[in-house]
């Protein structure tokens, strides 16, 4: 074999090698799916990027270096179509229901947060007894009220239950889009509505938002408060074999990030100081010990 010849079958071995080792260590991917929904996820203004959603997923991203990462901002509907389609999209905190089980699997608990409040104008609160907590039952049975429930969005299995049993086109008005929480209340200060369903942290940064703060009432729905359940929220992903690892490495990720002062911190500066000590207790000795 002539000196020629040698060089050019050197060559192609060489370029085999490089094509096969990149092609070994060719990263996966995930897209992780958002909404427009602050404080969970902010993407303008002072704030862009400091959602309590948009921190942990920076977290995770960090600690799961197998993966490409990529976002994307749907609505929820959207979401579920590519959940459905078993696309390679992930949310980082959704509310785990018999529904979205069909088609996703979902991690250890991601999330604690404060369960779902009722929230209402403040020129409302005669009218609910002037009281700190309600039977949200009671509520939707009288059919008097008129209660804002977003399109495909969880409040929790407790809440989802009663609106669901008990809800109907003249006590419950249902909406999507874009600025979903921003949009009901505008409708709750138009007096369109009597009330909507949401967390506190939802219900102050709005508030703060629109200059109404001293104007809003949140008040806890008392079937939230029976169990842990409804203080959780987990990461979703595709229900797949790659959804089904995607969930073992977060699971992982999870188990070493969620005792991080890193961690904790990302959902406690939307808290009031007078919150911090039963939320760090709460965190310790309810969200850390669920490990599966």
């Amino acid at each position: 074999m002539s000196l020629l010849s040698r060089f050019q079958a050197l060559a192609v071995v060489c370029i085999l090698i490089l094509t096969g080792a990149k092609g070994s260590s060719a990263k996966d991917s995930i897209t992780w799916l958002e909404a427009v929904a602050p404080p969970f996820f902010i993407h303008e203004g002072p704030l862009k990027d400091q959602g309590y959603e948009d921190l942990i997923t920076d977290i995770l991203e960090k600690n799961l270096p197998e993966y490409d990462h990529t976002r994307t901002v749907a609505n929820i509907t959207r979401h579920y179509y590519e959940f459905e389609q078993g696309q390679k999209v992930c949310n980082v905190g959704l509310y785990k229901t018999p529904e979205r089980e069909k088609f996703m699997y979902f991690s250890i608990p991601s999330f604690f947060t404060y369960p779902t409040v009722l929230i209402i104008d403040k020129s409302k609160w005669p009218i609910f007894g002037k009281s700190k907590s309600v039977k949200l039952e009671d509520i939707m049975k009288s059919q008097k009220f008129i209660i804002g429930r977003g399109e495909n969005r969880s409040y929790g299995k407790f809440v989802d239950e009663i609106l669901n049993k008990y809800g109907t086109k003249k006590n419950v008005f249902t909406y999507e889009g874009q600025e979903l929480s921003l949009n009901f209340f505008k409708m709750l200060k138009l007096d369109r509505l009597d009330g909507l369903i949401g967390l506190p942290e939802e219900a102050m940064y709005q508030a703060e938002r629109l200059g109404i703060r001293d104007q809003i009432v949140t008040i806890a729905i008392e079937e939230n408060q029976t169990s842990p359940e409804s203080w959780f929220s987990y990461v979703a992903c595709s229900k797949t074999e790659w959804g089904k690892q995607a969930i073992a490495n977060i699971n992982s990720a999870l188990l070493e990030q969620r005792p991080t002062d890193a961690y904790r911190a990302a959902y406690e500066r939307w808290l009031d100081e007078s919150s911090l000590e039963g939320y760090r207790k709460l965190y310790r000795e309810v969200f850390l010990k669920v490990r599966e």
